[in-house]
């Protein structure tokens, strides 16, 4: 099998939902397909997201080169725009790319009737569940299109190749599809941990627990005189939970730094004296992993998390932190106070976390299976010319 570098094989990368430097799609897969040399197109809404679009670049290492496109944003009702300049893009490049990787369901739509037949779809959530907590859409819509979806995912399985995140979501289609989890790059070593800092790593919904962490800020800051903090390091995707953020942020009750790339935010992870993962019982949560799991194990961190059954199985199976009921942020707060009293559990926690995430959760082994992935769908789908000029 030809690699991307030999072949010189050509990618383009579509999201219109995604931060563009969404840390599965920037800094895991772009940066694992640069290294191997593709060349990669990659459409995404820098200005949506205040960000200046990249210029042309080859990569540090090996003969792979990126070139970015704008797009507008897609959130909230604001969809159709999106996804119909999605569709022009995607119109005119595809032929003059080997694979073209689409990071989000209302994409699949993008490119329906175009007759791409060397379509990946990277299937990063259940779709059809998330639309039940998505605050933008009418309630009594909600269980129509939740359906609706469900077809169409049956669908885009019959026309396209599939990615899948999680090996969970498989139940969802007819065929075996191949699963590139979600995983982080572990650290040689870990940070000594402190005991003044909490932190919360992702995107911030109430369904992903903004309430709580409020409550968790507050009642942290009133029973330590201040001595910790929650530091929240992501961004609010829907207004209220960033109404709410930005309010508890003034009072003092925690600190929300916002949206930061992965490498600035993992720097403060880094430290830290836990990581909380306080997602509600929703279903689309319920058959994933969550990645700041896997993150806050790779930095040395016990994490608490509510009782989601792949978050638990971690957690309780490693040793790794401690599991603490739906809504009580009162549990949160007296876990986090146990860790800082009882520093050798802590430190027990910290190390078998780590020795998870570097054994069975490292991007340097999954990406060698991505990369392997999309040469071979490149080369199945018959597109990938013999030689091509450099």
């Amino acid at each position: 099998m030809a690699t991307g570098e030999e072949a010189g094989s050509r990618i383009l990368v579509v999201t219109v939902v995604h931060h563009p430097q969404d840390s599965r799609i920037w800094f895991r897969q772009i940066d694992a397909l640069l290294a191997h040399g593709w060349k990669i197109t990659f459409a995404a809404p820098f200005s949506g997201y205040g960000l200046p679009v990249p210029p042309d670049h080859d990569a540090q290492h090996g003969s792979g080169s990126l070139h970015c496109i704008d797009v507008p944003r897609s959130h909230g009702r604001r969809r159709i725009g999106a996804g119909l300049a999605a569709r022009r893009v995607i119109r005119e490049q595809a032929p003059h790319h080997d694979l073209v990787l689409l990071h989000d369901p209302e994409l699949v739509l993008s490119a329906a009737g175009l007759g791409i037949d060397h379509v990946v779809w990277d299937v990063h959530e259940d779709a059809a569940a998330a639309i039940h907590v998505k605050e933008w859409m009418p309630r009594a819509l909600r269980p129509g299109v939740a359906q609706l979806w469900r077809a169409l995912e049956r669908v885009a399985e019959r026309k396209y190749r599939l990615l899948l995140a999680e090996s969970a979501y498989q139940v969802r289609f007819e065929r075996t599809h191949p699963v590139v989890p979600n995983a982080v790059t572990v650290p040689s070593t870990i940070t000594e941990r402190g005991w003044d800092r909490v932190i919360y790593l992702g995107s911030v919904t109430r369904a992903r627990g903004s309430l709580t962490m409020i409550e968790v800020g507050r009642e942290l800051r009133r029973r330590t005189d201040g001595a910790m903090r929650l530091e929240v390091v992501g961004e609010a995707h829907d207004p209220l939970a960033a109404t709410e953020l930005h309010r508890a942020h003034q009072r003092g009750d925690l600190v929300w730094h916002g949206f930061l790339p992965s490498d600035e935010a993992l720097k403060v992870v880094s430290g830290a004296l836990a990581g909380l993962s306080l997602l509600e019982d929703q279903p689309n949560f319920r058959s994933s992993m969550p990645t700041k799991v896997i993150e806050y194990c790779a930095m040395g961190l016990p994490v608490i998390t509510t009782p989601l059954p792949l978050a638990v199985d971690l957690v309780r199976r490693a040793e790794a932190g401690v599991v603490v009921p739906w809504h009580d942020p009162a549990a949160v707060v007296d876990a986090l106070l146990m860790l800082r009293d009882h520093p050798a559990r802590a430190q027990s926690m910290a190390e078998n976390g780590y020795r998870e995430a570097r054994d069975h959760h490292d991007w340097r082994d999954g990406s060698i299976v991505f990369v392997a992935l999309m040469e071979l769908m490149a080369k199945d789908s018959g597109t990938v010319r013999a030689t091509r000029v450099k």
